[in-house]
């Protein structure tokens, strides 16, 4: 029996790629870092989300969600810690110094741990992963195979939007060559990033 036949290899990739690549918490502050600190600055930050969300898929799909399933409470105190995280995120996004040149002082970009562990407080990423392990996992038989290949499906997209993202913040500079423009433009990523958690929340 195979694991996976070539259409529903496909279904995943098209799945993974096109929830990765619409906006969210990770492409947002992505596109904030890419414009207000440039690439090289933002490789920490990029590498969080790169490793940061095929591992959670990873835990999650091996069992580590059916704690949440069978206490409740943990997922709760998660999303109030989350929120309270969030808004810190949130809050450095917009008191971020902008930077014209790569190579002046500015403030410090977001680091790969924090951004690993906001992983497990988005909820973009908890509806994309329990939706992806619900639907192609469907052997027991194959279970360990199939979740394994949906992880490396999940980060060879997730390379891609992020990478898209960040590049897409660097692209930006050129445009905006104002700092009170760019300013500006983390502000509202900040409210954005803000939004797209309580959106996120309310259709959860």
């Amino acid at each position: 029996m195979e694991i996976f036949s070539t259409t529903l290899l496909t279904s995943i990739f098209v799945f993974s790629f096109a929830t990765s690549i619409t906006p969210g918490p990770n492409n947002i502050m992505l596109l904030s870092s890419g414009l207000t600190f440039g690439y090289k600055k933002t490789v920490p930050h990029l590498l969080g989300v790169i490793i940061g969300f095929p591992l959670m898929a990873l835990l999650v799909g091996l069992g580590l969600g059916k704690i949440f399933e069978s206490y409740p409470v943990i997922l709760t105190i998660l999303k109030i810690v989350g929120t309270i995280y969030l808004l810190w995120l949130a809050w450095k996004i917009a008191n971020s110094t902008p930077s014209l040149n790569e190579d002046e002082d500015s403030s410090t970009p977001l680091k790969f741990m924090p951004i690993v562990l906001f992983q497990w407080v988005n909820p973009k990423n908890w509806i994309k992963i329990i939706t992806a392990m619900s639907v192609y996992v469907h052997s027991a038989e194959n279970a360990l195979s199939q979740i394994l290949i949906i992880t490396v499906i999940f980060l060879a997209t997730v390379i891609i939007s992020a990478n898209a993202w960040t590049l897409g913040g660097v692209a930006l500079k050129r445009f905006i060559k104002n700092k009170k423009a760019i300013r500006a433009f983390n502000i509202s990523m900040a409210v954005l990033l803000i939004l797209s958690i309580v959106v996120s929340f309310w259709n959860s």
